[in-house]
């Protein structure tokens, strides 16, 4: 089952994370609405939706959504910011592994940074119950490219420096071949995809601390981690920006 920990642990970084987490490639929706056939009428279900980024690009899309998050202040900030746009947005207090959705009751169950917190058992099972007969799940993340230049490289190793438990947290993401075999033979897909995002040293110093790893203020590696950071960025910026690079990577299936 998810912890009570994952589920609280961004409660203090949620303006950070609204702010400076990255999205997900356009070619995301292009590729599910294309190749995988998949409707833009599906209603989603938009699960560990946290501060809403996930759920907006199926909204923009057309699709009903609604966004399942047991955090109280991501579910509010998803809410202020989605409601005012997309009439048919909605939001509910529920776990992945207790979502409180009726059986039967969406086309596509979506799942996309929050998954490595999930428990993979007890999830297949409530999203069969919640899912209508030919429904889907998408489950994909951002994984960052940890040696694609040399400032991910340092950065990788300012997370190893100074995180908490950054090696425990990265450990928890799943490989293709775990994935796979999770779908099985309701596999209908998978994909990768280049993602990106421009960061200059404010917006770079947000995204850092918008991870549940990086150590807040208070904490005797906050201070040397962000003025690590700082070098890190003077070092590697061009024209005031660094690339931090992404593979989005997405998997698409039937839980028969």
């Amino acid at each position: 089952m998810t912890s009570p920990d994952s589920t609280e642990r961004f409660s203090s970084r949620v303006a950070d994370y609204v702010r400076y987490r990255p999205g997900y490639p356009a070619a995301l929706m292009d590729w599910l609405h294309g190749p995988m056939a998949v409707a833009t009428s599906a209603l989603v279900a938009d699960i560990g939706a946290g501060t809403g980024i996930s759920s907006r690009q199926f909204l923009a899309a057309g699709h009903p959504l609604v966004a399942v998050e047991p955090n109280a202040a991501m579910r509010t900030a998803a809410e202020h910011w989605l409601a005012p746009q997309y009439p048919h947005f909605s939001a509910v207090d529920g776990r992945a592994e207790a979502t409180g959705l009726a059986d039967t009751s969406v086309d596509l169950v979506s799942a996309a940074q929050a998954f490595h917190w999930f428990d993979t058992v007890a999830v297949r099972a409530e999203w069969q119950r919640i899912l209508r007969p030919g429904g889907l799940a998408l489950i994909y993340w951002n994984s960052r490219l940890l040696d694609a230049s040399p400032f991910l490289v340092g950065y990788e190793q300012l997370l190893l420096d100074y995180g908490t438990d950054y090696t425990a947290v990265a450990e928890r993401y799943q490989d293709d071949d775990t994935m796979q075999a999770w779908f099985g033979s309701g596999l209908r897909g998978m994909v990768q995809l280049p993602n990106v995002q421009h960061l200059d040293l404010d917006a770079l110093s947000g995204r850092l601390l918008s991870s549940s790893y990086a150590p807040q203020p208070g904490h005797p590696r906050h201070a040397p981690m962000l003025a690590a950071l700082q070098d890190l960025f003077t070092a590697h910026a061009v024209d005031g920006q660094v690339a931090f690079e992404y593979r989005t990577r997405a998997f698409l299936g039937t839980l028969d």
